[in-house]
């Protein structure tokens, strides 16, 4: 059994470890731990018997194993060992106008996608409401030390693991971060290769999250091949959860979509991503694949990916190509796998 980590109490398992202490220490450590993104020892509002105790009493869920960093300082990788020794991945970017960290809901992942490295090294467990909302502390406080100091205003969780395998967790850490680390619905993103049933509870939850789905293919065929869940829950079905979302949050949806090259990048595949986005009024992204080791095919070439995007435009669909961020160390889409050695794909020929 995994040991209790500072992050995964609640207010009242708080307030049963603090019992004897004043009512207001649960207010002052819940602030200083999350608002604040402080140490136990560094609420200096708290006496240091206190301090000390908390220290003692509520470690750490990630030690820290490597940080890479990349894009002269913008883009930042941090690697994690848990606990029970399972190993996962952060990133922190900083942009002009924000910085936003892409965090693990799992570590492994069970999807399978053929191009992604996560999926490529398997599933080792879930991950604990504390270990994700960690990761994002940790991340401001790396943030809040730099040259020019920067506080996250974004969440994506777009890293390792399938954050809709993981509903119950995730779900409850995205509570956490909007109501007591302080980011707005409308800042935080979650990421789902087409988990209908979890995007269906996703449209009752209560927050206006934003939703990005990981399509990459138009038709059931291509898509049962590079997305394997697709033949649990095939393209009618999945659109037809995110036209309920929508219907039920009146947030836009975001359509992913990894450039490979011969291979999802035709006219064909254009038009037909096409169809799906106008129907859902989504906005798509589009990212020029990553390389990874278990994946023997290349992305589209830059000037494909312009021309596809222009096809995009002329079909009548709000488009934009991602920035790559963070690919030098394995830190950009797809690329996360915590040092794991990744499967090889065996692809199927295609015309």
């Amino acid at each position: 059994m995994r040991s209790r980590t500072r992050y995964d109490l609640d207010r009242g398992a708080l307030a049963e470890l603090l019992d004897g202490e004043p009512r207001y220490r649960v207010d002052q450590v819940w602030e200083g731990l999350h608002r604040q993104a402080r140490e136990p020892s560094e609420i200096t509002s708290l006496p240091k018997a206190l301090r000390a105790r908390l220290e003692r009493e509520l470690p750490a869920a990630l030690r820290p194993v490597a940080e890479s960093v990349a894009d002269g300082g913008d883009t930042v990788k941090f690697l994690w060992e848990l606990g029970d020794g399972a190993r996962v991945e952060t990133v922190l970017m900083h942009y002009p106008d924000r910085s936003t960290v892409c965090v693990s809901t799992q570590a492994g992942c069970a999807m399978d996608c053929s191009f992604c490295a996560t999926g490529q090294s398997g599933f080792e467990r879930h991950l604990s409401v504390g270990e994700i909302v960690e990761q994002v502390v940790r991340a401001q406080r790396v943030a809040a030390a730099g040259t020019t100091p920067r506080r996250v205003s974004n969440v994506v969780f777009m890293g390792m693991g399938e954050p809709l395998a993981n509903f119950a967790n995730t779900w409850a850490a995205v509570q956490r971060l909007h109501g007591d680390v302080g980011i707005g619905a409308r800042h935080l993103t979650l990421s789902t290769v087409g988990l209908v049933p979890g995007i269906r509870k996703l449209g009752s939850a209560g927050l206006p999250v934003n939703l990005a789905v990981s399509l990459h293919a138009a038709d059931d065929e291509l898509r049962d091949e590079l997305v394997p869940i697709n033949r649990r829950y095939p393209l009618e079905q999945l659109i037809e959860a995110c036209e309920g979302y929508h219907a039920a949050t009146r947030r836009r949806l975001s359509l992913e979509w990894a450039l490979i090259d011969g291979v999802n990048d035709r006219p064909t595949d254009a038009a037909g991503l096409a169809r799906i986005a106008r129907r859902l009024r989504a906005h798509v992204n589009l990212i020029p694949l990553n390389p990874t080791p278990g994946y023997p095919v290349r992305g589209s070439s830059p000037a494909r990916v312009e021309e596809f995007r222009d096809e995009l435009a002329d079909l009548g669909v709000n488009v934009t190509v991602r920035d790559t961020r963070g690919s030098d160390i394995d830190a950009a889409c797809g690329q996360l796998r915590a040092g794991h050695e990744a499967t090889p794909v065996r692809l199927t020929a295609r015309p």
